[in-house]
């Protein structure tokens, strides 16, 4: 590869970002002077140009390590080459963020930069008692702790540690996209969330790529290409889907999106976006393929790549230029709009909804794009790895494959659903999704076997890297996994977990803040599903409990939920009073007889997964024993039934010496 690629590759990327950011403000008017309380032009510019800055410095933090775990041989040069980036674009990320805090204070104070104290002393009550601030706060305080620990840990299994604090330094600036307490704040900050990550994987990869190529030989640069490919593609679909949802959420019309500057940003981004979807293509048809096996194989890659990084530069510096752009809808929360808005609104953010009515499950849906994707994927994933079986001569039993499919289903149902729509506001509704999460659908989704598929649908590497199956198989046998996988440490969580969140200010968190919300999806989606695999898993797992245990077991949970809903139907007062009883709802039942409608689901409803758990497991029980008693007739066959004749004549012996004994 050219020696000049890991200068020119981010050369061209920055070039390209800088020249369409500017050309956006213009087109978006967001650095004309403003006519009250302009912070003047270093400020209009120098803002959008750090927040860009941080936006790809970001993105190739992310796209570097996820590289270094999935693509990657860990102990080659290619892996330190890519770790040495990932550490540089930590550390850039972190001064990028320092800057965009002070131009954001001076933007937002109308105050001038200077040393003077009363400056600093605003600038510390910003970071520490306004909710931009202190967002920007959180993302300092992340990235520098990403630059440590990109640049101390060179590991195989350490560098999951940085990938996960590479990915939380997107949470804070998924927040900021969407006003909190606005109309579809939820929506908005998921489909920012993804768009952040998508964006960083497919960026960030491309920039690895560019970096690592003096590192490696071509017919290894062409493997290497095709797993970056393949994590493009899924990053195409989530930046594309989430794109759109964003869009349409600050657009609005049809009018919007051709007479507004924010609406033809959007159109720019939308070509830059098609452009880069036929580049993927085109990488994944022809140049891959070509990169090891022809002479010119490396000239091609080099200016493919450069081109890729010019459009991605384009992009990048239109979305920059949008986060500066005024929306055509207004982003204010719902608390700053007036007088006219109902409780509920004021609350959530969101209108109240519709009388809740048994054709409600049916119509009335509330849409999750994060979720909506992890559902896509994961049955796209599920369906491939059982078609390349089929392709191979194997056989994937139907049954499971109905299981999985059913379990996404119904997860799709619960987190786009009306579970979703009504949650917020009625606690029957909020306990009956609560059920379906950490009951139902894990019960389910245990019986589809993923792991077991994935491991036999996967390839091994031999090239010192890790795919799918090395890091399955050493997320099975880790230390950590024989501990939540325990069926007495799982059996606590999923017992345990009722009580704490509901009588602890978790609850009050998962209700009010978004964060908080999907924590509990996901915290009751897995305790779950480790509890229905300890019982009835067919996965592998270090440990299960003999088939009696676990019906003992099983009969406990369930007088652990039985007593926890009877507590709550029991119960004199309101949980979360100022929130469930102050919706201002003119329907339905009353907030307190609801509170004991949702009781009564977990004490009655709440026990039919159980139930239905500890009925597979006397059938599987059932079946242990007839294979271990065909096992035993085989090996009687084998043997002429020596054991028996043996312990016959064990006992004649026995009772011969009795018989002279007693003589």
């Amino acid at each position: 590869m050219p020696r000049y690629l890991r200068v020119l590759a981010p050369a061209i990327l920055l070039a390209a970002t800088l020249a369409f950011l500017l050309l956006g403000l213009h087109i978006g008017e967001a650095a004309a002077p403003r006519a009250l309380a302009d912070p003047g032009a270093v400020v209009r510019y120098g803002l959008p140009i750090s927040r860009t800055l941080v936006n790809v410095s970001i993105a190739v933090l992310i796209g570097s390590v996820l590289m270094s775990v999935w693509a990657l041989a860990s102990e080659k040069a290619e892996t330190r080459a890519a770790m040495d980036l990932a550490a540089a674009a930590a550390a850039v990320l972190t001064v990028a963020v320092g800057a965009t805090i002070i131009f954001t204070y001076v933007d937002v104070s109308g105050l001038p930069f200077s040393g003077d104290p009363m400056f600093g002393a605003g600038l510390a009550q910003f970071v520490t008692e306004i909710e931009l601030g202190q967002l920007w706060m959180y993302e300092l305080l992340l990235a520098a702790v990403t630059t440590v620990l990109a640049f101390a840990i060179r590991g195989r299994r350490a560098t999951l540690i940085v990938l996960v604090a590479a990915l939380l330094t997107t949470l804070p600036l998924a927040q900021q996209g969407h006003a909190a307490g606005a109309s579809g704040h939820s929506q908005a900050v998921n489909s920012l969330l993804v768009h952040l990550v998508g964006a960083a994987v497919w960026l960030g990869g491309l920039i690895t790529l560019a970096f690592i190529a003096r590192t490696v030989d071509r017919p290894r640069l062409a493997v290497i290409t095709a797993r970056y490919s393949s994590l493009a593609l899924l990053a195409f679909i989530g930046v594309a889907a989430s794109g759109i949802v964003s869009a349409w959420l600050r657009i609005g019309t049809w009018d919007a999106l051709v007479n507004t500057g924010y609406g033809q940003l959007v159109l720019w981004k939308t070509g830059a976006l098609v452009v880069l979807g036929l580049f993927g293509a085109l990488q994944r048809t022809r140049v891959i393929a070509r990169i090891g096996a022809e002479a010119k194989g490396g000239r091609m890659f080099t200016w493919f790549v450069l081109a890729e990084l010019a459009v991605m530069g384009v992009a990048s510096g239109i979305a920059g230029a949008l986060g500066r752009t005024a929306t055509p809808v207004a982003l204010e929360p719902a608390r700053d709009q007036g007088d006219g808005i109902s409780p509920a609104e004021w609350l959530t953010g969101d209108p109240l909804p519709p009388e809740l009515t048994p054709l409600s499950y049916l119509t009335e849906w509330k849409f999750d794009l994060a979720w909506a994707l992890v559902c896509a994927f994961a049955l796209g994933l599920y369906l491939a790895a059982a078609i390349r079986l089929a392709r191979r001569g194997d056989k994937w039993p139907v049954g499971r494959l109905i299981a999985w499919v059913i379990g996404i289903a119904l997860l799709f149902y619960t987190t786009n659903g009306p579970f979703n729509a009504y949650e917020q506001y009625l606690f029957s509704v909020h306990m009956l999704g609560h059920m379906m999460l950490t009951m139902l659908i894990p019960l389910v989704l245990v019986l589809g076997a993923p792991v077991t598929l994935a491991l036999r649908a996967t390839h091994k590497r031999d090239d010192g890297s890790w795919g799918g199956r090395e890091w399955i198989m050493w997320a099975v046998h880790s230390p950590y996994s024989k501990v939540v996988t325990h069926p007495a440490v799982a059996a606590v969580v999923f017992a345990g977990s009722l009580w704490v969140f509901y009588f602890t200010p978790i609850f009050r968190w998962a209700m009010s803040e978004h964060l908080g919300h999907q924590w509990m999806i996901i915290h009751f989606l897995i305790s779950g599903y480790l509890f229905a695999l300890s019982m009835i898993g067919i996965d592998p797992v270090p440990y299960r409990f003999p088939f009696a245990l676990r019906i003992v077991t099983l009969f406990a949970t369930m007088a652990s939920h039985a007593f926890f809903g009877v507590t709550i139907m029991t119960g004199n007062g309101l949980m979360l009073a100022d929130w469930f009883g102050a919706m201002g709802r003119t329907w339905g039942a009353t907030p307190l007889d609801d509170q004991e409608a949702g009781g009564g689901i977990a004490w009655g409803i709440g026990e039919l997964p159980t139930l239905a758990l500890a009925l597979i497991v006397a059938v599987q029980w059932a079946r242990s024993d007839k294979k271990e008693q065909k096992r035993s007739d085989r090996a009687a066959d084998r043997s002429g039934d020596a054991e028996l004749n043996a312990y016959n004549e064990m006992l004649a012996k026995q009772a011969s010496r009795d018989s002279k004994v007693t003589r």
